[in-house]
């Protein structure tokens, strides 16, 4: 399976994407989200398989969450040095 995906830059933030389905564009993306990203700006269209690796997650979880809810919504990473320490857990 494959989807054309587009993705979109927040203005505010240009580590902050949102990618779409490129058929539907931004449509299923909620108002009050895109407001509070200060809007976005088209940055790519790419075809997305479940196998593909991307920066930061993977095509399948892009496309599970693109079909459920209309859109991906990929944050930046934490600040150095404010990433929650590993847990480990007993066996």
């Amino acid at each position: 399976m494959k989807l054309i995906c587009a993705v979109y830059r927040a203005r505010r933030n240009s580590d902050t994407y949102i990618y779409v389905d490129h058929a539907e564009d931004t449509r299923r993306v909620p108002e009050a989200l895109l407001r509070e990203l200060g809007g976005i700006e088209r940055a790519m269209t790419l075809v997305l398989t479940p196998a593909r690796r991307l920066a930061r997650t993977t095509g399948d979880e892009v496309m599970r969450a693109i079909a459920q809810s209309g859109y991906y919504l990929q944050l930046p990473p934490p600040p150095e040095g404010l990433q929650a320490p590993r847990q480990e857990l007993p066996c």
